[in-house]
């Protein structure tokens, strides 16, 4: 229909109906016009002004009364190409918003013991960088150790992703730190008594959380830079005060 391509165009409903009258009409004055449009004569008025500014319609004095006539379609070519050249003047400026906007998190969930494996890869994803844990005991009982001792962190050293871990202090996890110098790892400890995480969180690439139920086999990758910051912050101050050996 041609009242919605003119709209694609640039012209609103009200002026789509007044020009396509217009051009059917030819020069005519504004009772014709309301008349021939549906639309009401003050409204008309207010339409013509609009489209003069656009170059559609031009208006002239014959016998002191006002004519209107339409002008070329080509015309809306022109207004096309002239809103694509404003529109291309502003999109750098409007892109630099986009960094002060706080966009929603994005949040993926993993379920059985395969999902909590992808989680685990996913930290892989990140040669070169580094991994902060806070360990849970958990994954002792719940979890595949060998796929820890077989895969994962044969392929963490491999891709040269160091890590940061804090864990309780018991004997478990202090056997656990012996393999640090081979496991590319270092690894403080917090009294049993005072760290009571069951499940496992994982900060690494620059933007994400990990959180691990080895227990509930569940788990989730929180993808965001507000909720990344603050995991980091809250693992910095942990690793500051615990101990190392």
């Amino acid at each position: 229909m041609l009242y919605k391509q003119l709209e694609n165009a640039g012209l609103n409903g009200t002026e789509a109906k007044i020009y396509l009258a217009s051009l059917e009409l030819g020069e005519t004055n504004v009772s014709r016009i309301a008349k021939k449009s549906g639309i009401k004569r003050t409204t008309v008025y207010l339409s013509l002004e609009n489209l003069m500014e656009k170059g559609l319609m031009s208006a002239i004095k014959k016998s002191g009364k006002t004519k209107y006539y339409a002008e070329d379609p080509r015309n809306l070519e022109r207004i096309m190409e002239e809103r694509t050249q404003r529109v291309a003047k502003i999109i750098p400026q409007l892109l630099t918003f986009t960094n002060l906007i706080d966009k929603k998190p994005d949040i993926r969930y993993f379920e059985g013991t395969e999902g909590l494996k992808e989680v685990l890869k996913d930290a892989l994803g990140y040669p070169k960088q580094e991994i902060c844990m806070l360990y849970s005991e958990s994954y002792l009982k719940d979890f595949e150790e060998n796929f820890f001792s077989s895969y994962y962190v044969p392929e963490r050293i491999k891709r040269k992703i160091s890590a940061r871990a804090i864990l309780p202090d018991n004997q478990e996890m202090r056997e656990l730190a012996e393999t640090n110098q081979k496991s590319l790892r270092q690894t403080r400890f917090i009294a049993a008594n005072l760290f009571h995480i069951r499940v496992e969180i994982m900060i690494y690439g620059n933007g994400k959380v990990g959180i691990i139920s080895f227990e509930e086999k569940f788990a989730l990758i929180i993808q965001s830079l507000r909720i990344y910051e603050a995991f980091k912050s809250i693992f910095e101050t942990m690793w500051a005060t615990a101990t190392e050996k």
